[in-house]
C-alpha cells in the first residue's frame, strides 16, 4: 500500500494500523503520520471514534477535537465483531511494520486480535500498546484516564498555587500526550531493532508512567530527603527566581535561577539593594527566603508592563517571556516561522488550521499534508489495496462487516 502523503518524510514506508481512540493512541498515530508513515485509522462501526462526538466545538458540523488528533491518516470503518471484519484487519496487519491500540487489556484478544494473535501472521510486527496502567502489574485489567493518571502519579499534589489549596490538574491532558509521544519513542525503537534483526515485538506504555516521568525534580527531591514536595505555584523546586510575576498589565516569566543571570536581573531592575542582600547571595540562600525574594520582586514588577520589562530584561539577557493564551500563541511570530499552525482542507470543514509537527528534518521534512477523514472515507481504496475485488468490497459493505463514507 503506497503512503497517502505526496512529502517522503524520515518515515516513509512505514506501515501502520491504528486501532485507536480518543487521545493517547491517536496522538502516536499522528506522529508518526506526520513524519510519513502511512498511517490507516481503524475506526469501529456506530459512529467511528469517541473524539467524533465530542461537540463543540466543530468547523462545518465536525469535531474540531477530531480534526485535529487525526489529521495526515488514511481512515477506514470495520465491525470487528464480525468474522468478515477480523478478516479485514488480518489481511491488513499481515502487511504492515506497526499496529497501534488503546483498548483495555482484555478487548482485543478477546477477539483474537491481541499480540499472541496477530504476532503469528506477521513475525515483523511491531504491536505497541497503551493503557492506564500497562500491561503488567496490580492494576493492569484497570481502564485509565489522564485524570486520574495526573492523580496517582504524583503531579496533582505538585501541581497548584501552594499547600492547603485544592489539588491542580495540569490544563493539558498530559498523561494522553505524553504517552502517545512515549509510544511513539517505542515503536521508533523496536523499529529499529526490526531493521537490524527482522523481528517485532510488543512496545507497551501507560498514562501512569507517563505521568510519573514528568516528576523528576520532585522525585529525586523526595529521594534524597524522605519528604514529598508540594505545588509551588509557577515557581520552580530548585532554584530562583524562577517563576511568574504579575506584570502592570499582565504576566511575565522569568528565569533568572543561575547566579549570574540573578545579578544580570538586579542589574536591570536597578535593585542593587537585592544583589547585596546576604539572604539572596546564593541559590541555597534565595531558595530558603523565597518568600521575602519574591515579595521583593513582584513589587518591582508591578511597576510597569509586560512589554516593557521584556525589552529591560532582553537588553540585561535575562530569559524572560510573556504568558500568552493559546490564541496569542498561534498568532506569534515564532509560532508561524516554526510552521507550527499549517492550513488544511477538508472535504466538509473547508480551510482549517491545525498544530504542526514539533519535529523538523533538514533533509527528509515531514508535515501536515492533509486533513483528518471522513468517517469511512478511504475503506473502499484501502480494501482494493488489499486485493478485495468490487464485489468482494461491495458484499463487505452491505453485511455492515465494513462502512465506507
Amino acid at each position: 500500500m503506497a503512503p497517502q502523503q505526496s512529502f517522503q518524510g524520515p518515515l516513509a514506508g512505514l506501515r501502520v494500523v491504528e486501532l485507536a481512540h480518543v487521545m493517547a493512541g491517536p496522538v502516536c498515530g499522528l506522529m508518526l503520520a506526520d513524519m510519513g508513515a502511512d498511517v490507516i485509522k481503524v475506526e469501529k462501526t456506530g459512529g467511528g471514534d469517541d473524539t467524533r462526538r465530542q461537540l463543540p466545538p466543530d468547523i462545518g458540523g465536525e469535531s474540531a477535537a477530531y480534526m485535529m488528533m487525526n489529521r495526515n491518516k488514511r481512515g477506514i470503518v470495520l465491525d470487528l465483531k464480525t468474522e468478515a471484519g477480523k478478516g479485514v484487519l488480518r489481511r491488513l496487519v499481515a502487511n504492515t511494520d506497526v499496529l497501534i491500540e488503546n483498548y483495555r487489556a482484555e478487548t482485543l484478544p478477546a477477539l483474537g486480535l491481541g499480540y499472541d494473535d496477530l504476532r503469528l501472521i506477521n513475525p515483523g510486527l511491531i504491536y505497541a500498546a497503551i493503557s492506564g496502567f500497562g500491561r503488567t502489574g496490580p492494576l493492569a485489567a484497570s481502564g485509565g484516564f489522564d485524570l486520574v493518571a495526573q492523580g496517582m502519579s504524583g503531579l496533582m499534589s505538585i501541581t497548584g498555587e501552594g499547600p492547603g489549596r485544592p489539588p491542580v490538574k495540569v490544563g493539558a491532558p498530559i498523561c494522553d500526550i505524553t504517552a502517545g509521544l512515549l509510544l511513539t519513542m517505542g515503536v521508533l525503537a523496536a523499529y529499529a531493532h526490526k531493521q537490524r534483526t527482522g523481528e517485532g515485538q510488543m512496545v507497551d506504555t501507560s498514562l501512569f508512567e507517563a505521568g510519573i516521568t514528568h516528576t523528576y525534580w520532585q522525585s529525586a527531591i523526595a529521594f534524597a530527603t524522605g519528604i514529598a514536595p508540594g505545588p509551588l505555584g509557577s515557581a520552580h523546586p530548585l532554584n530562583a527566581p524562577y517563576q511568574a510575576f504579575a506584570t502592570a498589565d499582565g504576566w511575565i516569566n522569568v528565569g533568572a535561577a543561575n547566579q549570574g543571570n540573578w545579578e544580570r536581573l538586579c542589574t536591570a531592575l536597578q535593585a542593587p539593594y537585592l544583589a547585596s542582600d546576604p539572604r539572596f547571595a546564593s541559590g541555597a540562600g534565595r531558595m530558603q527566603d523565597i518568600d521575602a525574594l519574591i515579595a521583593a520582586l513582584s513589587a518591582r514588577f508591578a511597576r510597569a508592563t509586560t512589554a516593557h520589562w521584556l525589552g529591560v530584561l532582553e537588553a540585561a539577557g535575562v530569559p524572560a517571556g510573556p504568558v500568552l493564551d493559546v490564541a496569542a500563541m498561534h498568532a506569534h511570530p515564532q509560532t508561524i516561522a516554526r510552521d507550527m499552525v499549517p492550513t488544511v482542507s477538508h472535504p466538509i470543514a473547508g480551510t482549517m488550521q491545525t498544530i504542526g509537527l514539533p519535529v523538523k528534518f533538514s533533509a527528509t521534512p515531514g508535515g501536515v499534508q492533509c486533513a483528518a477523514p471522513i468517517y469511512g472515507q478511504h475503506t473502499r481504496a484501502v480494501l482494493a489495496d488489499l486485493g478485495y475485488d468490487t464485489g468482494a468490497i461491495t458484499a463487505l459493505i452491505t453485511s455492515g462487516a465494513a462502512v465506507a463514507g
